[in-house]
């Protein structure tokens, strides 16, 4: 397998007090900046997207787009996808840790699509995700199948 590397780019200044204080922004060449500050519960710009939910949001992404292209090549026509993701941080062996994050994807195939396949997909994509392959963390699968429209 060939190797990748994603390069980014962070910048913070100092000169600003109180929520604010961390935030700093986060860039991909050519592409929008993100704003990110810490978590409210830190003290943090609650406007602003924290580290965390960037966590969160990475893994339902990656097994997202895991999940299509299994199904894709598993000829399961998949019409919408929803997830609600968790993530629950906590003291785990006296440190503060993502401990688990909780997939709920709501996935809906087309009519006459075949719904034990593409659960079987989820734990697949769980097992082919690069992000959940390289978290410590525990992930919860509670997938929703169902066929119909979008």
């Amino acid at each position: 397998m060939p190797t990748h590397q994603f390069e980014g780019h962070l910048t913070w200044r100092a000169g600003v007090a109180g929520p604010a204080a961390g935030n700093h922004r986060v860039e991909f060449a050519g592409r929008p900046a993100l704003e990110v500050s810490g978590a409210p519960q830190y003290r943090g710009d609650g406007t602003k997207l924290n580290p965390e939910e960037l966590l969160v949001a990475a893994l339902a992404s990656c097994q997202l787009l895991t999940y299509l292209a299994l199904a894709s090549r598993a000829r399961v026509q998949v019409l919408a996808y929803e997830d609600a993701p968790v993530g629950t941080l906590a003291l785990v062996e006296k440190k503060m840790r993502i401990a688990e994050i909780l997939l709920r994807p709501h996935i809906t195939l087309a009519e006459g699509g075949d719904v034990e396949m593409a659960r079987t997909l989820v734990e697949r994509a769980h097992d082919g995700c690069f992000i959940g392959n390289s978290l410590a963390c525990a992930v919860r699968l509670e997938p929703e199948i169902r066929r119909g429209r979008a």
